[in-house]
């Protein structure tokens, strides 16, 4: 997938490349500029304390959270909650594409 084609979304998942979260998810809540977005989890990294990151850092997820996205253009805000949400929906799907592909192969 190449991470230029769209630019990354508010409320699109991302699993974060380097550093100390290497290869956690994450959610983009803010976006600064066209090399750095703000993101965050809603468990370890909160809404108010989101994490600036350097888009090379990062691999963009075919993934959106609409409700993230609604939250933050009609409010400025997002819970974290729905955060939580977003990356454990993501989590779920991806888990369970493995054990149907997993199935198939087996």
């Amino acid at each position: 997938m190449n991470e230029y084609n769209h630019g990354p979304k508010l409320g699109q998942l991302v699993r974060i490349l380097n550093g100390r979260d290497n290869d956690k998810l994450g959610v983009i809540v803010g976006i600064q500029d066209e090399r750095f977005v703000l993101i965050a989890d809603g468990d370890k990294r909160k809404f108010d304390r989101a994490k600036r990151k350097n888009l090379n850092h990062l691999e963009l997820m075919d993934f959106t959270s609409p409700e993230v996205a609604r939250s933050i253009l009609e409010t400025g805000r997002v819970t974290n909650g729905k955060l939580r949400y977003a990356v454990a929906k993501f989590s779920d799907e991806d888990v369970i594409a493995l054990k149907k592909g997993d199935q198939v192969d087996g």
